[in-house]
């Protein structure tokens, strides 16, 4: 019994012998087979990861930073992309439809270090790559300012003025670094009028009550073959209320109109003949009291004295002449205003307040004051290198085609300047 139970028990223990063995053998195989996908989902994650392309390249020293930074997907799509800097700021950009190409937003900054992570995947795959690089440290660079002032505020017809250290000859790039946001909706556009100097003016007079945000993303900027800008620019700044002066120099008087509604009708002198004062739509440039004046025959410190031509023509106070105020025309070419109305007036103005001139047989003058209202805005749009418009508001800024822009049905000379006002008057 004890020989058949062994046997029986031997039997048995052979039995699980040979399960146990199985069973190592399946798991053998089992971990065989897991060793085996293991290695080829490596493979195939290293087929991904090589057909992603980051430029710049991974370990580059003196990269351009005008370039940006282009990650693609050769095979499969993009699922993510990030970029930090050695101080871990976040850089913006956007992926293509296909989900194929992904580029920075704005140029990089200079001398600057960045890691780019772009994790991409196909069906039955998914790779992450990543790319370290620098960029170059320019050895010529360029200096942006703008006239506006942090949260002052200005009138309707202020154009946003950008002043830079070096002739730019790159002006697209310049323009498409350029951002605004605006609390109202805002259509403008940019107009270089010289290498040096690059306006926005709104296609009409800015709403009343808009907050004027600018950036310029300008880091990174080539604005000339070699010379790129080191910083970026920003500024905050106000539109306040709707001042217009209406002068006529026939009818010898100047209204002023507040938010759309006469507020004074005023009795004036302008220019006398041969020193008339010139047509155009101007913006007031700046208020002084007194203002110092000198000419042929007299040298007089003038109270209440607003600016809007750089060549000298004022509205200001001339106490020597309120008997020709409204009658006849006697100035060396300023608006002359009776004292009480002069100092209402200057207590009001703000820089870029429109004064438009009418009548007179002189014609305004290019760049004699802020001169960017005298072109209509099909002729304006001419002054961008990209000839596109900019349509603003509290989402930000793009540049748009103009012809797809709606009409415009603002109304001169309350909304927006009349046509060709600066031209002389017929006699």
């Amino acid at each position: 019994m004890q020989s058949k139970g062994g046997t029986a028990a031997r039997r048995l223990s052979g039995a699980a012998g040979i399960a146990a063995v199985v069973a190592l053998a399946l798991l053998a195989a089992a971990c065989s087979g897991s060793g085996h996908s293991a290695s080829q989902a490596r493979k195939k994650a290293a087929a991904i990861a090589s057909e992603v392309k980051i430029t710049p390249a991974n370990g580059a020293k003196d990269a351009d930073p005008s370039a940006g930074i282009t990650v693609t997907a050769q095979r499969g799509t993009l699922k993510n992309v990030t970029v930090h800097t050695s101080g871990d700021a976040v850089v913006p950009g956007s992926l293509s439809q296909d989900r194929k190409v992904w580029h920075s937003q704005w140029a990089l900054a200079t001398a600057q270090s960045y890691t780019v992570t772009a994790t991409a995947a196909e069906s039955d795959g998914i790779a992450r790559t990543t790319s370290t690089f620098r960029t170059l440290t320019p050895s010529r660079t360029f200096q942006t300012e703008i006239f506006e002032g942090y949260n002052l505020t200005y009138g309707v017809g202020m154009p946003i003025m950008l002043i830079f250290s070096q002739p730019i000859t790159n002006k697209a790039a310049v323009e498409r670094s350029l951002q605004l946001t605006t609390s109202k909706p805002v259509v403008g556009a940019w107009y270089w009028d010289d290498s040096e100097h690059l306006d926005f003016r709104p296609r009409d007079y800015w709403p009343a009550g808009t907050t004027v945000s600018f950036t310029g993303h300008l880091d990174g900027v080539q604005g000339a073959p070699g010379m790129y800008a080191t910083a970026n620019l920003t500024q905050t700044f106000n539109i306040g209320a709707s001042l217009i002066a209406l002068v006529s120099t026939t009818d010898h008087h100047m209204r002023i109109y507040n938010n759309g509604q006469l507020e004074y009708d005023w009795a004036i002198s302008t220019g006398k003949p041969g020193d008339d004062t010139p047509n155009g739509s101007y913006v007031t440039v700046e208020k002084n009291n007194p203002q110092r004046m000198v000419g042929p025959g007299y040298d007089l410190e003038v109270p209440w004295s607003v600016r809007f031509t750089f060549s000298g023509d004022f509205i200001h106070d001339a106490y020597w002449s309120v008997g020709q105020q409204g009658f006849e025309n006697v100035s060396h070419g300023c608006v002359n205003v009776a004292p009480a109305n002069a100092e209402t007036y200057y207590n009001m103005a703000v820089p870029g307040d429109p004064v438009i001139v009418s009548g007179s047989p002189s014609a305004g003058k290019w760049d004699d004051g802020w001169t960017e209202w005298f072109l209509p805005w099909q002729q304006y749009l001419k002054g961008s290198a990209l000839h596109e418009a900019v349509e603003a508001g509290p989402g930000g800024s793009s540049f748009v085609d103009p012809s797809t822009l709606p009409a415009s049905n603002a109304s001169a000379p309350l909304q927006t300047p009349p046509p060709n006002n600066w031209e002389a008057a017929s006699s």
